[in-house]
């Protein structure tokens, strides 16, 4: 795995929209290059999570299941320095 966690959230039991204001509040924090460790983030959440955070903004650095159960799946993402984000969407 790419990069040591800065930010390690814990979203198991927490009802989906809480969660995504939790990540989302995290990630406004964040400084570019900065990493985020999401655990149990389903499927569902995931696609939600990509929609509200700002396009080109951010990478999916990691996706992993521990187990079969959905509650111990991870995301990693990274916060993108804004002059990447800039010069990817001059390319768009």
């Amino acid at each position: 795995m790419k990069g040591q966690v800065d930010y390690m959230l814990d979203v198991r039991g927490i009802i989906s929209p809480f969660s995504l204001l939790k990540v989302s509040l995290v990630y406004q924090q964040m400084k570019p290059c900065q990493i985020m460790e999401i655990t149990g983030c389903d499927p569902d959440m995931q696609r939600d999570l990509l929609r509200i955070l700002p396009d080109a903004s951010y990478e999916v650095i990691c996706r992993e299941h521990q187990t079969t159960d959905m509650e111990n799946m991870k995301v990693r993402l990274e916060k993108r320095n804004p002059t990447d984000v800039k010069s990817l969407k001059r390319k768009l």
